[in-house]
């Protein structure tokens, strides 16, 4: 399946590993080219060395008021054009309501929520008919995930700035999309397991509750993410893509 990738060009956040960098991997591989970031320049770098000559990496810091009209920019510079951004940051510190302090929601916020709201708007103001906006969200958004309480806040919340901004976008042919990665096998997820203070046990069980039995594989999301925002995927808008194995078990 040809998903029309071929020459268009995509910002991705994020994108030194992880879900970020499978997703702007997937895209080079059909043809896009991508510029992705990192708060590291070095990081970045390497990141776009090993996708090779369509990919570029730039140091950003989604928090940076700045950042989101200097990547759009970057993007035209270097390739010409530019037809859409995946949003993907870091998850925010873990905790419970009890533990995370003032410090750690602001800076969550300012890096999570406002920085792909920035983006966002920076996007839509330069895209034309064809163009697409994408979250890399979670499930939180439909289920609060115990020990992650910041995420829990704020996820939900950008799902619904998402919904909105496809409402106002949709006459102008710009399409908005979230992805809800749930037990993706990366470092985040694999940290995250280690707070148990037994991984593998903690592994073990979150596996016991997804239907397919297994944590899901950056390449499998990074799939899923270049075809919602490819051409293949042009009459889909406003949506909230699981990809999660079945872990999420409502409708």
């Amino acid at each position: 399946m040809d998903l029309g990738l071929k020459d268009r060009v995509y910002v991705v956040t994020g994108a030194t590993r992880g879900l970020g960098l499978a997703t702007a991997r997937e895209l080079t591989t059909d043809g896009a080219k991508v510029l992705l970031t990192g708060r590291d320049a070095d990081r970045a770098a390497a990141a776009a060395a090993e996708l090779g000559p369509n990919a570029v990496g730039v140091a950003a810091d989604n928090a940076d008021p700045g950042s989101a009209a200097r990547l759009v920019a970057a993007a035209r510079e270097h390739f010409g054009r530019f037809d859409g951004v995946l949003v993907s940051v870091g998850g925010p510190a873990p905790g419970f309501a009890a533990d995370n302090t003032d410090e750690q929601w602001t800076a969550a916020f300012e890096s999570v929520f406002l920085g792909a709201v920035r983006l966002a708007r920076a996007a839509a103001a330069e895209l034309g008919e064809g163009g697409v906006i994408g979250f890399v969200l979670s499930g939180s958004v439909y289920e609060p995930i115990p020990g992650l309480t910041i995420s829990n806040g704020l996820r939900p919340g950008l799902a619904g700035f998402a919904k909105s901004l496809a409402d106002e976008l949709g006459p102008r042919g710009i399409r908005v999309v979230g992805l809800l990665p749930a037990r993706i096998d990366t470092d985040r997820v694999r940290e995250l397991d280690a707070l148990s203070g037994d991984a593998e046990a903690a592994r073990a069980q979150n596996e016991s509750r997804i239907p397919l039995r297994r944590y899901g594989t950056p390449e499998e999301f990074g799939r899923t993410a270049a075809f919602l925002l490819s051409p293949a995927a042009s009459y889909l808008t406003g949506v909230m893509l699981p990809v999660d194995g079945g872990a999420r078990h409502g409708f």
